[in-house]
Parts: C-alpha cells; sequence; structure tokens
C-alpha cells in the first residue's frame, strides 16, 4: 500500500513530501527518491533519524533503540520503520532525542571514581 509523507526538516528548514510504499523501510524509501536525511546505524539502535511523529502511524516493531514509551509520545526511527498510514512527521535533534531516551537513568546515578582502589567524590 502506498502511503503520502510530509517531512519538515527543522535543521534545513525544507520540506519535503513524497509517496512510499508501506512494505519498505521509510528512509529506504526517501533515499530512493532523493530525499537526504540523517542517518547512521540504519538498523534502529541510535537515534540520528529519529523523528517527531505529528501525524500517522509507524510500525516501530524492529527499532531497538527508541524506547515504548518514547514511541507512544510519538518519537520514531525511520530507518527501521514502515509507515502504516499518511505521515507528517519532522527531524529532530539526535542529542534531544539521546538525552529523552537515556538522560534520566544517568541523572539518577551518582558517579563514583576510583584512583588506587579509593573512591574519589568528583562532585
Amino acid at each position: 500500500m502506498s502511503y503520502h509523507i510530509r517531512i519538515h526538516d527543522r535543521q534545513n528548514d525544507k520540506l519535503y513530501e513524497a509517496d512510499i510504499e508501506g512494505d519498505r523501510y521509510i528512509l529506504d524509501s526517501l533515499e530512493d527518491q532523493g530525499i537526504k536525511l540523517p542517518f547512521s546505524c540504519l538498523n534502529g539502535a541510535c537515534t540520528a533519524c529519529a523523528m517527531r511523529v505529528k501525524s500517522g502511524q509507524i510500525d516501530q516493531h524492529e527499532v531497538i533503540g527508541l524506547s515504548k514509551t518514547l514511541q507512544d509520545e510519538g518519537y520514531a526511527l525511520i530507518c527501521s520503520g514502515y509507515a502504516l498510514s499518511d505521515l507528517d512527521l519532522e527531524t529532530q535533534d539526535e542529542d534531544e532525542v539521546y538525552r529523552l531516551q537515556f538522560g534520566n537513568f544517568f541523572a539518577k546515578r551518582k558517579r563514583h571514581w576510583f584512583q588506587f582502589g579509593i573512591p574519589i567524590d568528583h562532585d
């Protein structure tokens, strides 16, 4: 099935539109049409291709680098996602999504550094 996709590229202030097939990764379909968007791992493990889903649905069953919570909040990794409907997407800053994904975990732990087997409080 074919779906229409609109992407607002925030970093370059551009709007892209294309028709894509639902049985192919979104990023692959866009690349084939000459639309160049950020990506890195192409395995759904990093957050380089993260998008905010403004409207529509994406099947992300292969994505491992984005928690179910963030997916439910409207984030998607298009390198490993399939369109399930027409889509309106917006690029995200990779660091922004990474902090949302992992920032709370690291912020909760106090770091202890060790030198010669003796803990050093590094605050």
